[in-house]
């Protein structure tokens, strides 16, 4: 029933390796540089952009034939980048700092989006309207889901008491449906993952999320290990220039953009579903870039106070004893970004489409 199922199990049939790897395609152009990259998940709405970027050409015209791996995790994709696994990848911001904050070499070259989207997911009817009244119901979570580590630190802003709320441990592949069938009154997640699987089926959701009471973090950023930037500052800015050129053509050209990822994951085009759940996750995304980071600096821009301020909440409530603080002006970089912004003109547009995805998430 659940789209995201039916993408993983696709998975085998869209020509992926052993490994979960996509099989090796030909080279777009004579000369043009292989690079790897991987998303942090499987195909949806915060990596949209990489489809984008590789079938519309972005990246070929910057001199690079980029091969997309689909990702398992933040975690791991964080680590595979860490390791030289890829040449680039993308992961959840603060799951960056948690890897970097455990000394593992890896550094942020571009803000892919500017809000994670973390909170409680509710049915439309739900008689829970405000996070005090999770007290007494039945919230399901994953211990391995990014926002989880975080649900002290809202209880204490929101208001609530989290020893009073039943805690109900859910895999991952399994949240959005538990929530469907009512075996638990709300969900802890992201609203990127959770709205898109739930809506295109009739069911009706809502988020409170993490941001309404002032914790804010940002989604996605691009990343590599900072011995590439380094050495080849070049092919870094090669790859940011291809990627914001893709985030741009998304919420300029939002129906082709959904078009083209729907070619290029035919496991997702199959389902019934399938447009609604890329249009949705799109939808949310680029509402996450309408902020001014990106209308002010420019896409890609990561604001050194908000990062620092990040960094001090995820080493604190999610990186562990052993973690360190690292320093957030060697993590992040605007160096490769804020060459590319919206005109007036596209700025409205953008905002007026994604207008009719604000109803989820306010």
């Amino acid at each position: 029933m659940m789209l995201r199922r039916s993408v993983l199990k696709g998975m085998a049939a869209a020509g992926l390796g052993a490994a979960g790897l996509p099989l090796a395609t030909p080279a777009l152009s004579q000369g043009a540089k292989k690079v790897s990259f991987t998303t942090s998940w499987i195909p949806e709405g915060p990596n949209l952009f990489a489809y984008v970027a590789r079938d519309k050409g972005f990246w070929k015209k910057a001199g690079l034939d980029v091969s997309v791996a689909r990702g398992s995790g933040s975690g791991a994709a964080a680590q595979a980048v860490s390791a030289g696994t890829f040449d680039f990848g993308m992961a959840a911001t603060p799951t960056v700092i948690i890897q970097a904050a455990k000394k593992l070499p890896i550094t942020c070259i571009g803000q892919i989006n500017y809000d994670a989207l973390m909170g409680i997911g509710l049915l439309a009817a739900s008689p829970i309207k405000q996070p005090k009244d999770l007290e007494g119901k039945k919230l399901g979570a994953s211990v391995t889901s990014g926002e989880y580590p975080f649900l002290p630190l809202y209880a204490d802003k929101a208001g609530f008491d989290l020893g009073k709320v039943q805690m109900v441990q859910l895999d991952g592949k399994v949240r959005e449906r538990s929530l469907m069938e009512k075996q638990v009154d709300a969900v802890s997640a992201f609203a990127t993952s959770t709205v898109p699987s739930l809506a295109p089926l009739g069911t009706e959701v809502h988020f409170m999320l993490f941001r309404d009471v002032g914790i804010e973090f940002y989604g996605q950023s691009l990343t590599t290990q900072p011995q590439r930037l380094e050495k080849d500052p070049e092919l870094c800015a090669a790859f940011v220039e291809g990627a914001m050129q893709a985030i741009r053509f998304t919420m300029t050209n939002f129906d082709e953009a959904v078009d083209i990822f729907l070619k290029a994951n035919s496991e997702v085009a199959m389902s019934s579903t399938g447009k609604e759940y890329s249009r949705i996750g799109l939808g949310l995304t680029n509402l996450t870039n309408l902020v001014p980071e990106v209308k002010e600096h420019g896409f890609g821009y990561a604001d050194p106070k908000k990062v620092g301020t990040m960094a001090d909440l995820v080493v604190k409530y999610a990186a562990g004893q052993d973690a360190t603080r690292p320093d957030t002006d060697t993590l992040f970089t605007n160096k490769f970004v804020g060459k590319l912004k919206l005109s007036a003109d596209e700025l409205a547009a953008s905002e007026k489409n994604a207008a009719a995805f604000r109803k989820y998430i306010s």
